[in-house]
């Protein structure tokens, strides 16, 4: 069986995404350190997210836009004041088509909100795509009614749906049963499992498996190590993210990030 949902990013390519997990403040400080690359994601990570809710989103996609084109970054406000307030009204536009990522010299934001939508699918992608996101990640453990839904509003406002197959123990099984195929299948050893289960190891098996069944790209979490990521990629992962490396900033950000980029060629 072959599907090939449309994306906005390159099959062609892989990629490195950065999760933010900490504060804006955090993150404005990290996203100054990215190379300019069309190879970095930019993922709002679910803490991130919790903390600064829509507005956390639509300030990161912002920064990381000033960054790409050589803007000055506006200051990462206190979510409720009157400035952040001020700012989520002049910041909301359409978001329905943003441009796809090519091969010629243009770099564009495309950043991740990591929902971990398990409910309410409709209403939780139109919080992300009034924000600005480029993507939104539902869990492979939500109904399939969910899913589908979540599938169908992403594309309906031109965003990348893709779905965590964390604590999944059969992905096809979910793909199967959807109605649409997404573009991007994550597969997640989460960071509790990480640390607590030392044994429990990423199934990076089934990244062949899904790929033998569905044209569709795969991201690998859960390892954040050159090691980790050269594995992945050997086993034909598309997108790599790494959150602990990077979780604040340090003076080596910036290297880190060329480390990583040169074992994802």
């Amino acid at each position: 069986m072959t599907h090939k949902p449309t994306s906005r990013l390159n099959p062609k390519k892989r990629y490195l995404q950065v999760a933010l997990n900490s504060t804006l403040e955090d993150a404005q400080a990290i996203i100054q350190s990215l190379p300019k690359s069309d190879r970095i994601i930019v993922e709002i990570g679910t803490p991130l997210i919790k903390r600064y809710g829509e507005e956390g989103i639509r300030q990161i996609r912002q920064r990381y836009e000033q960054h790409l084109t050589g803007q000055i970054i506006t200051p990462a406000f206190p979510s409720g004041s009157l400035a952040s307030l001020l700012l989520q009204a002049a910041l909301k536009r359409s978001v329905a088509q943003l441009p796809k990522i090519t091969n010629n010299n243009d770099v564009y934001p495309y950043v991740v909100a990591d929902l971990k939508t398990m409910d309410r699918g409709e209403t939780e992608v139109e919080i992300a795509a009034r924000a600005g996101a480029s993507a939104a990640i539902a869990l492979g453990t939500a109904s399939i009614e969910t899913l589908n839904a979540f599938i169908v509003q992403c594309e309906k406002y031109g965003l990348d749906a893709m779905i965590d197959m964390m604590d999944v123990d059969f992905p096809l099984s979910v793909l199967r049963a959807l109605k649409k195929i997404p573009p991007v299948v994550i597969i997640h050893r989460g960071v509790d499992e990480e640390k607590f289960n030392r044994e429990k190891e990423i199934p990076l098996h089934e990244i062949r498996r899904i790929k033998g069944n569905y044209n569709i790209m795969i991201s690998i979490a859960g390892g954040d190590t050159l090691k980790e990521v050269q594995r992945s990629i050997f086993n034909d992962a598309d997108i790599v993210v790494i959150w602990k490396s990077v979780f604040q900033k340090t003076q080596d950000t910036a290297a880190l990030i060329e480390g990583f980029l040169k074992e994802i060629k």
